[in-house]
């Protein structure tokens, strides 16, 4: 604390008592929130809505008290922090009528896409498809373009177009409540999350740092699907038709590895039947990460994790599948909520959801108001960084899930390429979701050209583009769920670069990477039982939101940016090997406008 004075003090006790009766909300808030996710009753459903409204008006009152006392201008830093967050009210801003109807559009949004079911490629009288696991494993082990493309159709008119008037008129009240709080939209109340006028030019600086490694990911991909699906499907130079990548978004390409792995005569390591072979459970996935997180002299899941989470999809409600962490602002009581199996995907992400979970755990014993992170993309991350050492050939070997603890390099070469498929081609698809989102928040995009606009922007971004024409009768953006949930997408584009970021930190810390050193490389060090790594860790995540994000990443790795550096020497042997063999097959990089939208849009010039 900066001095002692009466007005500190007076500050400190005031904050005291109000960050109590904020645990106290945000217990009660996500107590119903959880119900509703894990039971979709309409009960459920109003007792949320109920709940939502009660807080709201809380936060106001408490907004107005922090501005009366002038807290904003006290002498001390963490005074000054917490005043300026809680004054802070986002959508709460709103009258209670146009609260509470935002908060029901949201619901409804994210119910549809919940309970969304399609019918059968094969059979059109079984309409009872759901998104996990069905449809995914259909766009992830299928090969028939005609399937896929029903598939994809099937779910983004279901989930796309009865959703428009809802997205029209959330467009509309938030922009209200950006205003109401003196920002010009809502991308730009977004923005502000991030502390620095200047994070969304870094942002677009970082994308064209790793589009030239895109471009040559992109090509080869293209090629390779030319080769199996045939020139009348994939063009030379043209996008990547996205239902052929492996799931409905284009967001990630690896489920289609068999089909352009650069040495076939190589064999991945096949973690999912590894573990069917071992009669793994889905309870064992979480006690592996469990594990990971106390090698490092972090938090056990309490008791309550264990007894509370919903893991798999129960057979007698509607759930929301997506999978999600929640801290409940009480008795270290943690969970997650996901329908998981048992396979190599869900070791990822039960891992991903667990980082979140224990970023919790580590600033619990921060004020409430603290409780955060203070870059939304730092949340993300965290999991995601502890998956890059669980899939990394060292600890599967460990694990007993592989043979082999070092991979011979073309074998390294294919894990590489593997990751790059999950890692890489995510990158413009997450970039341009809230690109698109923030020109139709800021009004520079015509609601009559949304549709198109939005594919404009697949295409020219990531040179992907949908199965079929779509018009702008149709509306696509919501069969994701995040455009659903009212959930800001960039922090996914800077989780992927910071993880990196991160992972370098942390395998220095663990002495399981020397620069130039080929026996400690990034893509093969594993921190599982690392004391100083786990040291470093608890630093980062127990500080919460209680100082500027980049402050504590200096801390944690020494920079005080979003640098792609850490994640292109990551892949750089990768890199290497695309660049040389796009060279040798003649593969032509970059891609064509698509023509699967109509030739009258007028999107953005981009």
């Amino acid at each position: 604390m900066e001095g002692t004075s009466a007005e500190v003090l007076k500050a400190c006790r005031f904050f005291a008592k109000e960050n109590e009766k904020l645990r106290e909300r945000n217990n009660a808030e996500f107590s119903a929130a959880y119900a509703y996710s894990t039971n979709m009753t309409e009960e459920n459903n109003r007792a949320m809505l109920s709940a939502y409204a009660e807080s709201a008006a809380a936060k106001k009152l408490l907004a107005q008290a922090c501005k009366e006392g002038n807290y904003a201008n006290s002498m001390d830093t963490g005074v000054r922090r917490q005043a300026r967050i809680l004054q802070d009210l986002g959508m709460d801003v709103l009258n209670a009528d146009d609260f509470l109807k935002l908060k029901s559009i949201i619901s409804a949004m994210q119910s549809n896409y919940a309970t969304t079911n399609v019918c059968s490629f094969r059979n059109e009288s079984d309409c009872s498809l759901t998104l996990e696991p069905h449809i995914q494993e259909r766009l992830a082990n299928r090969r028939d373009p005609a399937e896929l493309a029903w598939y994809w159709r099937e779910w983004y008119d279901r989930t796309g177009k009865p959703m428009r008037k809802n997205f029209a008129e959330y467009v509309r009240l938030t922009r209200k409540a950006a205003q109401l709080n003196g920002y010009r939209s809502w991308a730009d109340y977004w923005l502000h999350f991030y502390e620095d006028d200047d994070f969304e030019r870094q942002l677009d600086i970082t994308f064209k740092a790793v589009l030239p490694f895109y471009r040559q990911l992109h090509g080869y991909v293209r090629y390779r699907l030319r080769e199996h699906y045939g020139a009348d499907l994939v063009p030379a130079e043209g996008n990547i038709p996205m239902h052929l990548l492996g799931d409905l978004w284009g967001q990630s390409w690896n489920e289609l590895v068999d089909l352009f792995t650069p040495y076939p005569e190589k064999p991945f390591l096949d973690v999912t039947s590894e573990m069917e072979h071992q009669h793994y459970s889905v309870r064992k996935l979480f006690e592996l990460g469990d594990q990971f997180f106390q090698s490092l002299g972090m938090r056990a899941l309490p008791q309550s994790f264990w007894n509370r989470s919903v893991l798999t999809r129960p057979t007698d409600r509607e759930v929301v599948c997506h999978a999600s962490a929640w801290d409940f602002y009480q008795d270290s009581d943690v969970r997650i909520s996901m329908c998981s199996e048992v396979n190599s995907h869900y070791l990822a992400i039960g891992h991903h959801e667990l980082g979140h979970v224990q970023y919790f755990l580590q600033y619990e014993q921060q004020p409430t108001v603290f409780r955060g992170t203070p870059n939304p993309g730092f949340h993300e991350a965290v999991g995601d960084v502890i998956g890059l050492s669980v899939m990394s050939s060292k600890h599967l070997k460990a694990l007993g899930l592989t043979r082999n603890a070092r991979l011979d390099e073309k074998s390294r070469i294919n894990e590489l390429f593997k990751k790059a498929l999950a890692k890489i081609s995510f990158l413009p698809f997450s970039y341009t979701l809230d690109k698109w989102r923030f020109a139709v928040f800021r009004g520079e995009l015509d609601e009559s050209h949304w549709n198109c606009g939005f594919w404009q922007m697949r295409s020219k971004f990531g040179g992907v583009e949908p199965p079929i024409a779509r018009s702008d009768s149709d509306f696509d953006p919501t069969a994701k769920f995040h455009i659903n949930a009212d959930v800001e997408y960039l922090r996914y584009f800077a989780s992927t670069i910071f993880q990196f970021q991160f992972h370098k930190a942390l395998c220095r810390q663990a002495g399981q990477y020397v620069p130039g050193d080929s026996r400690l490389t990034l893509d093969n060090c594993d921190i599982f039982g690392s004391k100083a790594a786990g040291k470093a860790f608890m630093d980062f995540l127990s500080a919460g939101n209680s100082r500027h994000w980049k402050e504590v990443l200096k801390d944690f790795t020494g920079d005080t940016q979003m640098d792609p550096a850490a994640l292109l020497e990551y892949f750089y042997p990768l890199y290497q090997w695309l660049k040389q063999e796009n060279r040798r097959l003649g593969v032509p990089l970059g891609w064509k406008e698509t023509n699967k939208i109509p030739s009258t849009c007028s999107g953005l010039s981009i």
